[in-house]
């Protein structure tokens, strides 16, 4: 297989050259809808809920390990299987779950640039047919990987000057005016980075391009010698901003699952 699927982002002219390949997965996040009208040819589908666990009123919890490795073998998936994955909206739901594989152990992932927008706006072959995958022999590691943060590592790392927080949501919801936990606001220190202003809505999509994505990062003040958590209200649309950090060159990054809708529902978390 090319080098270039084992880039973080994999752009459709890319990927359409590889669609044969042995090893790779590639997975529509899609709605179920979207998936039925028509899909990547060979793509495999799962319902983006079957990657959560929900304790409301928490929610975008990690699924558990037995349940999502289980999961990923009916689909087809290996150890050693390369994974593309795309969604109808713009990378979130696909950038879920290439976080939740690198939180099991798994390393080996795309996500499909502009998601299946780009790739039915564009022209690549689309498909109706349903592949039935064999059943695979992926196992999720048992201890979770430095890509998972928790409300008590980010509490316990408030005050260190190393450790920065991304904070995706809009700026309604970072600010407070807009509500979707017991209490709103923000996480102390964090910086805003709406998840929307990393797309390119011109390009189908797509992320901006990586001098725009860089310089966007540098202004807001994140730097790639400290570690960055991402969050927004579940880890949905930070996920995005988690692989965006990732194909730039951050290496020190992890994610908050349950996010805001964890913090913003403990009474005796700090928030501004």
């Amino acid at each position: 297989m090319s080098n270039l699927l084992f880039q973080t982002i994999v752009e459709c002219d890319e990927l359409a050259d590889h669609l044969s390949d042995k090893q790779l997965v590639i997975i529509d996040v899609c709605k179920k809808e979207v998936w039925q009208q028509a899909h990547i040819p060979g793509a495999v589908h799962i319902e983006y809920p079957q990657i959560l666990h929900v304790e409301k009123p928490i929610m975008g919890l990690l699924p558990d390990a037995a349940e999502f490795e289980k999961l990923m073998q009916s689909l087809g998936i290996n150890n050693d299987t390369h994974i593309v994955a795309y969604d109808d909206e713009g990378g979130g739901k696909a950038s879920r779950l290439l976080w939740t594989l690198e939180a099991y152990g798994h390393t080996s992932y795309s996500l499909l640039n502009g998601g299946f927008m780009a790739w039915a706006n564009e022209g690549w072959p689309i498909d109706k047919e349903i592949t039935k995958p064999g059943t695979g022999n992926f196992s999720a590691s048992k201890q979770l990987t430095s890509v998972v943060s928790s409300r008590k590592a980010v509490l316990e790392n408030l005050d260190n000057t190393q450790v920065q927080l991304l904070d995706a949501r809009s700026i309604g919801e970072y600010t407070g005016e807009k509500k979707f936990a017991a209490r709103g606001g923000h996480i102390p220190g964090a910086i805003h980075y709406d998840w929307m202003a990393i797309m390119d809505p011109s390009r189908n999509g797509r992320l901006k391009n990586n001098k725009e994505l860089t310089e966007a990062l540098a202004q807001r003040g994140f730097s790639t010698d400290k570690h960055i958590t991402c969050y927004c209200h579940t880890h949905h649309r930070s996920a995005l901003s988690f692989i965006m950090l990732k194909s730039l060159g951050y290496t020190d990054i992890s994610g908050y699952p349950g996010s805001w809708s964890d913090w913003g529902n403990d009474n005796d978390t700090p928030i501004e």
